[in-house]
């Protein structure tokens, strides 16, 4: 922190190297486009160096870095007319995943089945299937999922970023991965 806020170039051609791609993906989910997603990301940065004096340390330096990203980039996705509040982004369907999967205890019923050759698994192909998954998703599933499954965000982290509670944070992930697991047994079938 001290290091940043003395205009190390180094630590801060650190965090631009360790942050950046995450901070690209996270944005693409706001914008229409690349190119858009990669001006959000300068714009952060810009941001981050003329703010760096006001952060207080209330949450980790991550944390604060991605919430002015999800800000600028909310603002720019509403600009471009992409963006929808996360109120509206209801699917209509209450039941995401057929309640017989589940235990009484809440847990998967059973674990997902052998889906053959470790190779098939690991495949180019399957990774397609999941990104093509989070790409279908609703936009609020698909920034929950990407922000804890894809960047390894933790639950606190993501709520605190995205400005959500934790039982919304919990239901969006939840429906976000019995989706792509959907999508991945019908593939793998």
């Amino acid at each position: 922190m001290e290091a940043l806020r003395a205009g190390d170039e180094a630590t801060f051609e650190r965090l631009v190297r360790e942050y950046s791609p995450a901070m690209l993906r996270v944005a693409q989910l706001y914008v229409g486009s690349r190119a858009a997603a990669e001006e959000v990301v300068q714009d952060t940065w810009i941001g981050v160096l003329n703010g760096i004096g006001r952060f207080e340390g209330r949450s980790s330096l991550k944390t604060w870095i991605f919430r002015i990203l999800t800000n600028i980039a909310k603002t720019r996705g509403q600009r471009e007319g992409r963006s929808v509040p996360f109120s509206a982004l209801g699917s209509g369907d209450d039941q995401a995943v057929d309640p017989d999967r589940f235990a009484q205890d809440g847990q998967w019923a059973s674990p997902p089945r052998s889906f053959g050759p470790e190779e098939r698994l690991l495949g180019r192909e399957t990774l397609d299937v999941v990104e093509r998954a989070i790409a279908a998703l609703p936009p609020s599933q698909a920034l929950v999922i990407t922000m804890r499954d894809v960047e390894g965000f933790g639950a606190e982290e993501t709520r605190n970023v995205l400005g959500i509670s934790e039982t919304n944070q919990r239901v969006l992930l939840h429906r976000a991965r019995a989706k792509v697991r959907q999508a991945l047994e019908d593939y793998l079938g």
